[in-house]
């Protein structure tokens, strides 16, 4: 059987009409069957799996109540969990276990929540698509022909093809959203620093932030409220204001919403489906009183650069700790140069490569001005654009990917294309905001999402926005035509 939605197993957990074994069992009942045409996890440890939801269930039955206790979830495999590989998708780490636990992570495990595998994804969280995974791509589930999406592919599919009703991943410049609108779920970018970065494997570290995936806003509510907040062992994380209503979550008042439209981001290339559902969207709005305005960001052209400058930039540096020294994958003979070289050449992939060897030219003495410095005041600028239009509207509503889901192979031969599906979601990431990617329906059988994008700390209200948008429309509750 698939796991049902976080919100009704909550119920039924606290109900005692379900028990946490049997949830845990389920999903690795199913995960056997649907594995082999999925792909999406990459690790598992059910023994310990059904010991934590055994600990569980005798927590819910001594009266103690939590909103993820109980439920299982799955973890992108950039996430440290004590114990279980860590390979961010990437044969460099082989043979890697985690010393610790990421700090959202524990959070979670120490509420309660069951973690029953570590996700499939892009090598080092660097994709859109998912198909750079050094062990072969997670399938989408609405058709196992197309890409799901990525960097954070094997979490968003688990939840689609119902192997748990949560899921965490990480999301720099799309990474759990882009894969939430091919995949027909619920994802949330948090505010950078609402959730803490620690045992996050770094790609870019101005960009990373972990992302809660489920199939509605009410299920990424029950973990958000567990992780969020501040963490002594990340400089960076930030308390999250209005985190108190989550624990009484509510859909907002629409009436009188003021909802931005970017031009920018509803201009040539946006695929003719894609903008019809878009429309829909935003009449359910209108219907409710929301107020619907037209905005310019105009920086959003230089966006995709910017984010590529930067992001690259980042990756250089934060990759150069893989170096067959210390852990992963060490290349036989050859002095020490030599070894670190044939290591990294061996053990990483070609578009990792690829960023790497880009971030680096930024860098070099020489090139830094031209390019890492011009895109860091690029950032300002783009931050700038979100800020005065925040002035005007409460909340942007764009597309989340110019088109649905692309068949495997489309556009792996062409980067350029591949990082183009980026263009409307790199821009918030750079400005620090919290956006969200929830299902607006499907053209030709493939789902596609629509992007909230709120000011900074709106979390909240953002959640509560999409919240009242799937009270009025049942597109989250559609699932995968998937046997089992």
């Amino acid at each position: 059987m698939a796991v049902g939605t976080a919100v009704d197993l909550r119920e039924g957990l606290d109900a005692g009409d379900l028990s946490s074994e049997a949830l845990v069992r389920a999903a690795f009942d199913r995960m056997r069957h649907l594995e082999p045409r999925l792909h999406a996890i990459l690790a598992k440890d059910e023994d310990r799996s059904l010991r934590l939801a055994q600990a569980a269930d005798a927590r819910l039955q001594a009266g103690e109540r939590s909103p993820v206790l109980g439920l299982p979830i799955v973890l992108k495999d950039n996430l440290n969990w004590t114990g279980l590989p860590a390979s961010c998708g990437s044969r460099v780490l082989d043979g890697y276990q985690a010393p610790y636990d990421a700090t959202v992570v524990a959070r979670l495990v120490r509420a309660g929540a069951i973690p029953v595998g570590k996700a499939n994804m892009d090598e080092f969280a660097m994709g859109s698509s998912g198909e750079y995974s050094a062990f072969g791509p997670a399938r989408n589930p609405w058709d196992t022909g197309r890409v799901p999406g990525g960097s954070s592919s094997g979490s968003v599919v688990s939840v689609a093809a119902g192997y748990a009703p949560l899921a965490l991943g990480s999301d720099t410049g799309g990474s759990v959203r882009l894969p939430a609108s091919f995949c027909n779920v619920t994802a949330l970018r948090p505010t950078y620093g609402v959730l803490s970065r620690f045992g996050l494997t770094a790609m870019a570290s101005s960009l990373d932030q972990v992302g809660p995936i489920a199939a509605s806003a009410a299920d990424v509510v029950l973990a958000l409220g567990v992780m969020a907040g501040q963490d002594p062992l990340d400089s960076t994380s930030s308390d999250l204001p209005g985190v108190e209503r989550l624990a009484a979550f509510r859909p907002k008042g629409l009436k009188g919403l003021r909802i931005g439209l970017p031009s920018e981001y509803f201009a040539e290339g946006l695929e003719p489906g894609v903008r019809s559902l878009l429309e829909e969207s935003l009449r359910v709005f209108a219907g409710e009183g929301a107020e619907i305005r037209e905005v310019s960001l105009p920086h959003t052209r230089y966006a995709i650069d910017t984010y590529y400058l930067i992001c690259t930039s980042e990756v250089s540096s934060n990759l150069s700790r893989f170096d067959g020294v210390r852990y992963g994958h060490r290349a036989r003979g050859g002095n020490l140069p030599a070894m670190i070289a044939e290591s990294r050449d061996e053990g990483l992939g070609a578009e990792v490569k690829r960023r790497i060897l880009l971030g680096t030219f930024c860098l070099t003495k020489g090139y830094y001005d031209a390019f890492y410095l011009k895109a860091r005041k690029a950032r300002a600028l783009i931050a700038r654009d979100f800020e005065r239009a925040f002035e005007f509207v409460d909340v942007l509503a764009t597309p989340v990917s110019p088109g649905v889901a692309f068949p495997f192979g489309a556009k792996t031969d062409d980067p350029m294309a591949m990082y183009l599906a980026d263009a409307f979601t790199v821009t918030a990431p750079l400005a620090g905001l919290p956006c969200l990617s929830m299902p607006a329906g499907f053209t030709a059988g493939l789902p596609a999402g629509i992007q909230l994008i709120g000011p900074a700390f709106s979390d909240v209200m953002l959640l509560e926005t999409a919240h009242a948008y799937q009270l009025l429309t049942t597109h989250h509750l559609e699932t995968p035509p998937l046997s089992a």
